[in-house]
């Protein structure tokens, strides 16, 4: 394995073969260890979305390993599309690969959509993951482990979501337990079209300086 590369294409092994992963590492000892998933695979998400690059190069920037993949299915990941469940396993195996790379470092959850769900629900249930990042999460999903959480928890939206409307954002955001925080992106729809950067500027003004 070359560090002097972050950006070749992986393979790591998950539960249903191997899974593409892409590793971004900052030129300085990370300050944490981020694993970020990608939207629903039967909407044409990968790891190779906009908002999820963005996200990948901000927490980066920001001083985190960040590791972003592609779930089973999709890509050069084996297997098929398990209706969240294998998602899951998925995720766990991408939190189990960067522990073994970085086991002093935090892990943070993140992802955007259907990974936000993956993502802030394994998340909750895993003691290795210190704080939670969702980008419009789909609020149609169960998120009741994740409203119960005492672990930190950010939340990205866009203000026009048309797939789930601010007001719903703003409920789920409103039963959650402290620490929290919620940005909201002016105008933004589901898919921050033409605003991904601001995405990225989210990311930075709310995880910047945060320490645990």
């Amino acid at each position: 394995m070359n560090d002097s590369q972050p950006w070749a294409t992986r393979e790591i092994d998950g539960p249903a073969g191997r899974l593409e992963i892409l590793l971004d590492i900052p030129a300085a000892s990370p300050r944490a260890a981020a694993v970020l998933a990608h939207p629903h695979p039967q909407y044409g998400g990968t790891m190779h979305n906009k908002v999820v690059y963005r996200s990948a190069k901000t927490l980066c920037q920001i001083g985190c390993a960040t590791l972003r993949f592609n779930f089973r299915g999709v890509g050069k990941s084996d297997g098929l599309y398990d209706e969240g469940r294998g998602e899951a396993d998925d995720f766990r195996a991408a939190i189990d690969w960067m522990h073994g790379r970085y086991p002093d470092l935090n892990i943070w959850a993140s992802g955007f959509s259907f990974g936000a769900w993956i993502a802030l629900t394994v998340g909750v249930a895993d003691p290795r993951v210190s704080l939670l990042l969702g980008i419009a999460p789909p609020t149609h999903y169960d998120f009741t482990d994740f409203r119960r959480t005492t672990k930190p928890k950010f939340l990205i939206h866009g203000e026009a979501d048309e797939l789930f409307p601010f007001q719903d954002i703003w409920k789920l955001y409103g039963d959650l337990e402290e620490p929290k925080e919620l940005v909201v992106i002016d105008a933004a729809d589901h898919l921050f079209d033409g605003q991904a950067s601001e995405v990225g500027d989210a990311i930075e003004g709310l995880l910047g300086d945060f320490e645990l």
